[in-house]
């Protein structure tokens, strides 16, 4: 399976994505609370910045929210009928959603494709003439659109043409209480994320200032977290900045991020989680997003587990190479939070 988001969030949280995933698309409907009919079938829709043929940005320049929402809407407006709905989500990330739609699509992430030419990972199979209609058609919608007359006066990327990709139908979840028998509740300024929350019956928890991105609001959500515990058995709390920053090959944002992290989520956290007399934090990546390829890998993921039992097995710090002296090894990685929540 790829290494996205999707599949490495559901095995985090203990769910076999063999089981449980059906694509990436019904679970952001979830968050935005597009409820999904059986024939529906949902794709992620991003705002991109092609140029010259190429995909120069997955993010049209990481668009806000508030911009992103207004281009959404004049496609909603232009492209939809009884059968092609469009819905706003967050920053560059959008829905689309097909009734009676196909699902046997081969379908690319714009990210993964940073740099290369597009017409290489244009939709293949049946009903990709369909989505190729639709992002011709977008592109000629923002072609001199005075939207885009803005941006570019304001030094900002255009938005040239939206992007399907993560398609899927509706899945069937056990909840997260049903399942380890524990209320849990999730922070996070991604769609994806909030999508998985509302099917294992999690609490979602807005943090003021969660962007998803390099400024977003570290502090508040260790704040939030440890508030949250105080009524929760358990809390995901999650920051995308460093996989963005590793999108963009962007070395210093990258470390950056990380130390943003560190210092003002886990360090704020393992500080503030003392108060209670029995506790257990786990830090970890849901896949590895490597600068040197822009886009997610398959590599094992390391994990640290940081208990009031004290239990210790002599790793000295937290990467790769250190994961491998340590006492656990997890072949599926859905087998994790039963460790994590037996213990």
């Amino acid at each position: 399976m790829d290494p996205g988001s999707d599949v490495g969030t559901l095995s985090v949280l203990g769910y076999d994505p063999k089981t449980y995933y059906t694509g990436r698309a019904p679970l952001e409907a979830a968050s935005i609370g597009v409820n999904l009919e059986p024939s529906d079938v949902a794709f992620r829709c991003n705002l991109v910045t092609i140029k010259n043929g190429i995909m120069d940005d997955y993010s049209a320049g990481h668009i806000k929210t508030e911009d992103a929402k207004k281009f959404i809407e004049e496609v909603n407006n232009q492209l939809s009928n009884d059968e092609i709905k469009f819905y706003p989500g967050k920053s560059y990330r959008h829905l689309m959603v097909w009734k009676n739609g196909k699902n046997s699509l081969k379908l690319t992430p714009p990210h993964a494709i940073s740099g290369k030419r597009v017409i290489d990972y244009l939709p293949k199979g049946d009903g990709a003439e369909k989505l190729k209609e639709l992002m011709e058609k977008s592109q000629a919608l923002f072609d001199g659109s005075k939207l885009n007359i803005i941006r570019i006066e304001k030094n900002e990327k255009p938005v040239t043409s939206i992007w399907f990709w993560g398609n899927g139908k509706k899945p069937l979840f056990k909840t997260f209480k049903e399942r380890f028998g524990k209320t849990g509740a999730v922070i996070s300024a991604v769609d994806l994320i909030k999508g998985i929350a509302v099917y294992l019956g999690f609490d979602r928890i807005e943090v003021p200032g969660a962007t998803g991105y390099l400024d977003t609001n570290y502090e508040g959500k260790a704040e939030y977290a440890l508030k949250a515990l105080k009524e929760r058995d358990f809390i995901y709390l999650h920051v995308e900045a460093p996989d963005e920053a590793g999108h963009n090959g962007d070395l210093k944002a990258k470390i950056k991020a990380i130390e943003d992290f560190d210092a003002k989520v886990v360090g704020a956290v393992l500080a503030g989680i003392k108060e209670h007399k029995k506790y257990k934090v786990m830090a970890l990546p849901d896949h590895p997003t490597p600068l040197s390829l822009r886009d997610h890998s398959g590599d094992p993921v390391p994990f640290a587990i940081y208990s009031s039992n004290g239990k210790k097995d002599g790793a000295g710090s937290f990467d790769e190479e250190e994961a491998k002296n340590g006492s656990k090894r997890f072949e599926e990685g859905h087998k994790l939070m039963e460790y994590f929540l037996s213990e």
